[in-house]
């Protein structure tokens, strides 16, 4: 195919993936902004245990991910009625992994603990954790929906239910926060509430889809009862726990970050935590990229198109460095409209503007990292990518942080110190990533 066949197929799936994405990120934007309204302590306790909920879910979802190259490679190469029985698979590893998920969330405290949480938002903090152990089965149910659709070239199936989620769940949040009809205020845990009853109606749309959609017959999901079947979950695990660890890590990454900046004072990490909501926000479209890309080059390599599945896997690989390097110069022109739009406070803009250069100068690097390590799980790697990324990221970008940022050693530069140092030795760590992450695809796709 030409090049832009390609690209025009990579951008036909990533554009409802990305505005899915993006309405994912809306729910915390919203629990943000009502939480907020309510009181100083339910926007604390929702920042708290929304940080807890995910590096939760985020570490079991990845594991259920490894069923998107699975299944798209089945798709390629037209075994459908195997597709069916990967996803009943999928549903017991995700059934065994809820069961740990739900009890850390249930019972939060040493999780907690381990935050330092002050006591005055510990209680509010473990009611919203509660409430989302109430909503992780359906929300990891809604992931294998999610992972067999992207697998298929179906996004908008899921792009539709996140988007009538997204319309719901103001009203909700309303409901649960100052209560109504009956039902008692519940401040800040009532978002995750909200979100909870989401889950399980996504869940169960997803389910009734693919019971009843005519795309979905070929695949036998609902035809036959399997139990769990240890050759095909171990092909699970053996792929979706090194995803999951990656996962794991990329959240941690930033967690700690936030964790050391906190130590430089309010002014700081509030700068901080605007610059990473842009940052998360702008991240949006590479992972998109990188998603479409991974489905398209998985469905290849199952065809047996090898060439076609490393073309594919370069021309995404690509496109993604070169849209990012647009974005990152779209960050720095507007970079004050944009500060301004989160934040009147002058100190807090301050803080912010000096980190606004290499957020827009790292885009590229994240994009490049993200879209490898995807079209490498199209291939079903993803040992090797999660140990780059705990060099990378673990070794560099917050080690490499910790020193600048806190100036350990003194011949280091002043404009390396404080949140910049972090910022910048996270953009090292990307790039290192990025370097190796491609060299390494290069390898692959040339041996496959």
């Amino acid at each position: 195919m030409t090049l832009l066949q390609d690209l025009r197929r990579i951008a036909t799936l990533a554009g409802p993936v990305l505005v899915g994405q993006l309405a994912v990120i809306a729910f915390g934007v919203i629990d943000t902004i009502m939480a907020g309204r309510a009181s100083a302590a339910d926007l604390a306790a929702v920042g708290l245990g929304g940080s807890i909920y995910v590096t939760v879910y985020i570490s079991l979802m990845g594991v259920l991910q490894a069923l998107a190259p699975i299944a798209g490679q089945l798709y390629g190469a037209g075994r459908h009625a195997e597709i069916g029985l990967e996803v009943r698979q999928a549903a017991w590893l995700g059934l065994a992994l809820a069961v740990p998920g739900m009890l850390l969330l249930s019972f939060p405290g040493p999780l907690l603990a381990f935050a330092q949480a002050p006591p005055e938002l510990v209680e509010k903090a473990s009611r919203y954790l509660q409430m989302q152990a109430f909503g992780l089965p359906a929300a990891l149910g809604f992931r294998i929906y999610s992972a067999l659709n992207n697998a298929m070239s179906r996004p908008v199936m899921v792009t539709l239910l996140q988007l009538c989620g997204l319309a719901i769940k103001v009203p909700l949040n309303a409901l649960f926060i100052h209560g109504g009809f009956g039902i008692a205020s519940m401040g800040g845990p009532g978002c995750a509430l909200a979100s909870a009853i989401i889950s399980w109606v996504w869940c169960l749309s997803g389910a009734l889809i693919l019971g009843t959609g005519r795309a979905y017959r070929p695949l036998g999901i609902f035809a036959a009862w399997s139990w769990p079947m240890r050759q095909r979950l171990l092909a699970l695990v053996r792929l979706g726990v090194p995803m999951g660890l990656t996962y794991l890590i990329e959240i941690t990454s930033f967690t700690l970050m936030s964790v050391f900046i906190t130590r430089m004072g309010t002014i700081t990490l509030a700068g901080h935590q605007v610059i990473a909501n842009i940052s998360a926000v702008a991240y949006m479209l590479p992972l998109s990229l990188g998603i479409a890309t991974s489905t398209l080059v998985a469905q290849a390599v199952g065809a047996r198109d090898l060439p076609g599945a490393r073309r594919i896997g370069r021309r995404g690989i690509r496109l993604a460095g070169s849209l990012a390097v647009l974005v990152g110069v779209a960050l720095w022109l507007l970079r004050e409209p944009l500060l301004n739009a989160y934040t009147r406070d002058p100190a807090v803009i301050a803080a912010a503007l000096p980190l606004m250069l290499v957020v827009a100068l790292y885009q590229a690097f994240d994009a490049v990292q993200v879209t490898a390590a995807f079209v490498l799980r199209a291939y079903k790697i993803a040992l090797v990518p999660t140990v780059i990324y705990a060099v990378s990221l673990w070794g560099i970008g917050l080690g490499g942080g910790y020193v600048l940022g806190f100036r350990l050693l003194d011949w280091m530069p002043a404009f390396t110190e404080g949140a910049r140092g972090f910022w910048l030795a996270n953009s090292i760590s990307l790039g290192v990533a990025a370097a190796l992450l491609v060299r390494y695809f290069v390898v692959v796709s040339r041996q496959k």
